[in-house]
């Protein structure tokens, strides 16, 4: 459910949370008069939380950096693999190698536009994976023509084991775009950060004064992180995006070299 919201709406609905959750504190704490002990003690559960807060949003920021290099690492060896296919076609004989190169252009364009796809709309997503499975069948139909027409290993088999490792990268890309921070870890920083702003609100009501204006930076700059995180576990949508440079660079490539050939 989590990933079919704006960041942004996350990021400011977090935000109005956690000033209310302030608000609400502080409220609370000035209801009653507060010995010092009970003071030193809220005080005390403030900076365990702080604390625990910090250590739950720099394991959360880790992991979605860890995902996103995943990524972007996944597209560098497709793209690199699909090249290492492309290069192999001058090895088949007769006119095995053109219509191959034909092919492995058309595949490259649906993997540009694959990238492009956010995972939310799952029914593209859905057809373009069909799109992707039919253009693999015919560059593995056409290698096997090529194959029995001339079986040697250093020509068509060196081709095959090309379009192999091919078939490897993508599923390696896809199966990297569903690796996501859990929901469940989300959820468990939201209720910290409203355990937090609550407490921090308390104990501002406990010593009768409102909560300085650094505090407010603080929730500001959480706030910012969060969105960051959640942008960076979302590779198809939002501010940053996994770079297809590779991927591109291929496909004007393989674009040039099929005009060429017609």
């Amino acid at each position: 459910m989590m990933y079919q919201l704006s960041s942004l709406a996350i990021a400011a609905s977090l935000f109005v949370s956690m000033l209310l959750a302030i608000e609400l504190g502080y409220r609370l704490g000035r209801r009653k008069s507060w010995p010092d002990a009970a003071i030193a003690q809220v005080s005390a559960v403030q900076a365990a939380l702080l604390g625990l807060l910090a250590l739950l949003l720099g394991f959360t920021f880790s992991l979605s950096l860890q995902r996103f290099d995943q990524r972007s690492a996944a597209v560098v060896a497709e793209a690199n693999a699909i090249g290492t296919a492309l290069l192999r076609t001058d090895l088949l004989p007769g006119d095995h190698g053109p219509r191959s190169r034909q092919v492995l252009a058309d595949y490259i364009e649906q993997r540009i536009a694959a990238g492009r796809i956010e995972l939310t709309r799952s029914d593209a997503r859905e057809a373009s994976t069909r799109h992707s499975a039919k253009l693999q069948q015919r560059l593995w139909a056409q290698a096997v023509l090529a194959a029995a027409e001339d079986p040697s290993p250093l020509r068509s088999g060196l081709y095959a084991q090309a379009l192999n490792e091919m078939f490897d990268a993508q599923t390696s890309r896809h199966a990297t775009l569903n690796r996501h921070v859990p929901e469940l870890v989300l959820y468990l920083l939201y209720a910290s950060f409203l355990l937090t702003g609550a407490i921090l609100g308390l104990a501002s009501g406990a010593s009768r004064s409102r909560a300085p204006s650094a505090t407010y930076v603080m929730v500001a700059l959480i706030v910012v992180l969060v969105f960051t995180i959640i942008d960076l576990d979302r590779p198809r949508r939002g501010i940053i995006e996994v770079d297809q440079s590779t991927l591109l660079e291929l496909g004007a490539q393989a674009a040039i070299a099929r005009d060429s050939a017609r």
